[in-house]
């Protein structure tokens, strides 16, 4: 028993007629009578006496008929259900960002996403990036917005955005008006760093050891504000992505001179996961903030 075949007997039932059932079906005439005589077939029973150009019901067909209707309307119900829950404005997408990330590139797209889509459910929550890739391993969170390197092969990668580092120097440092430095013109430098677990910690780390720098840790935080707090006092230098900059902070910025000094922000998804309406949404408007289009 096939769909086509229950469409095709509720068509002749409502027209009285083989013809004016194939015209409501799109289909040949003669196909719809082999798949009507199919049907009868499997079944081991006439579900139509043809009588002249006239169709009547058997009574196996009028038993028949009022099961074919209601497998009918919930296919429709259900392509309808599957339907609404593909253009349904109102579902929730979950974002995991790390904390190097979120006060700078979230509250925008936060904004404009709710503006755009009020009575979706948006739930923003900052952690580390072990913690992101195991939430998007589980299915707790959609999205990821995090810092490479990514070494997971069971993720699709979107780059957002690619930005420099900066040392951060006292407005006082000798060195603070020059636009550019190089970390060894730094080495006898006491640091100021983010602490253990912090891909951007691992990424300065990266650009000392490249230019053979030790870094004296004078001391660690989790934000990037209390340690531009130490340099304007004068407790040691520091690095910072750009996006980090804040010129309200008595520090001066100088790009490193290194090419290899860069960040590059990503969105994380599960490969072959399917999203609704809103989880594509939210992942459209990160990928649009850098080339105007997202994955389809």
């Amino acid at each position: 028993m096939e769909f086509h075949q229950l469409k095709y007997v509720c068509a002749i039932a409502d027209t009285g007629s083989f013809s004016r059932a194939a015209e409501r079906c799109r289909v040949a005439q003669p196909s719809l009578s082999q798949q009507v005589q199919k049907l009868e077939k499997d079944l081991g029973a006439r579900l139509f006496d043809r009588l002249g150009r006239s169709v009547r019901l058997t009574e196996a067909g009028k038993a028949f008929l009022p099961h074919a209707r209601s497998i009918l309307h919930q296919m429709e119900a259900a392509r309808s259900g599957v339907e609404g829950k593909r253009t349904d404005v109102r579902g929730s997408v979950a974002v995991g960002v790390i904390p190097t990330i979120a006060p700078y590139l979230m509250p925008q797209h936060v904004a404009t996403f709710s503006k755009k889509y009020p009575e979706a459910r948006l739930r923003i929550s900052e952690e580390m990036t072990p913690v992101l890739v195991e939430s998007l391993r589980n299915l707790s969170i959609d999205v990821a917005v995090l810092a490479l390197p990514l070494r997971h092969k069971e993720f699709q990668i979107f780059p957002l955005r690619t930005e420099p580092l900066y040392a951060v120097l006292p407005k006082e440092h000798p060195k603070a008006s020059a636009k550019t430095v190089t970390l060894k013109e730094l080495r006898e430098e006491q640091f100021v760093m983010l602490r253990d677990g912090h891909c951007f910690r691992d990424l300065s780390l990266a650009a000392c050891t490249r230019a053979k720098v030790n870094p004296r840790i004078a001391f660690e935080s989790g934000q990037f504000s209390s340690l531009l707090g130490m340099v304007a006092a004068g407790v040691g230098v520091s690095l910072v992505p750009e996006m980090a900059i804040d010129r309200s902070a008595r520090c001066s910025y100088l790009r490193l001179s290194d090419s290899q000094a860069l960040r590059t922000i990503v969105a994380a998804v599960m490969k072959g996961r399917s999203f609704n309406r809103v989880q594509q949404a939210f992942l459209d408007l990160l990928c649009g903030a850098r080339n105007g289009s997202a994955r389809s």
